[in-house]
């Protein structure tokens, strides 16, 4: 446990620098859980309860459509917060699901803990301020990329910037993330390999 504290520790430390006091209030908040792959943490019309921070493993969180096509809409690893913001805020029923592509240890933070966090300690105010703006940047870049780039240049983005995920991530959810067909990037990798 005192490792993984350990590294979320590291982590807020490269944005904000807590006192030993914040630091101790912080950790008291987290609550460890160990998923195992293909284990639910959030589903699809349930009320986000935690903002999730990853340790280890591998996170999907994906819409389902009326066809019932999963639509990926983001991949989470070690260091990385996730979780339905819009469901966390307003307490409304989520729209998406997140499940453990790998055998994956989390750190939950609840909701109402995370605001008394934010009051008591406006340094974590700043710093959850930065990691929000960050992810909105990353999808942001995502939208434009989706509607200006070729598939096979989303695809060696894709790889740029996350080199481990295709150890967690079966293909067709790499697909879907990319917004095309299973069967096209299976073309574009074989092309790549001749």
């Amino acid at each position: 446990m005192a490792n993984l504290l350990q590294q979320i520790l590291i982590q807020i430390h490269k944005n904000i620098t807590p006192t030993l006091e914040e630091e101790q209030y912080f950790v008291s908040l987290l609550n460890p859980q160990k998923l195992k792959q293909g284990e639910f943490i959030e589903k699809s019309g349930e009320i986000t309860h935690h903002f999730i921070h990853v340790i280890s493993g591998c996170l999907m969180t994906y819409y389902t459509n009326k066809e019932g096509n999963d639509q990926v809409i983001q991949f989470a690893t070690a260091g990385w917060w996730t979780g339905d913001l819009h469901s966390l805020t307003t307490q409304q029923p989520s729209i998406y699901t997140t499940r453990a592509l790998a055998d994956s240890e989390v750190l939950l933070l609840p909701h109402l803990r995370m605001e008394e966090l934010m009051l008591r300690f406006p340094k974590f105010e700043r710093y959850f301020r930065i990691m929000f703006q960050n992810s909105l940047v990353t999808h942001q870049k995502r939208i434009i990329e989706a509607f200006s780039l070729p598939a096979e240049t989303r695809y060696n983005n894709f790889q740029k910037r996350y080199p481990q995920l295709e150890q967690y991530v079966p293909l067709k959810y790499i697909a879907s993330y990319l917004g095309i067909t299973p069967e096209f990037l299976s073309k574009i990798r074989r092309k790549r390999s001749s």
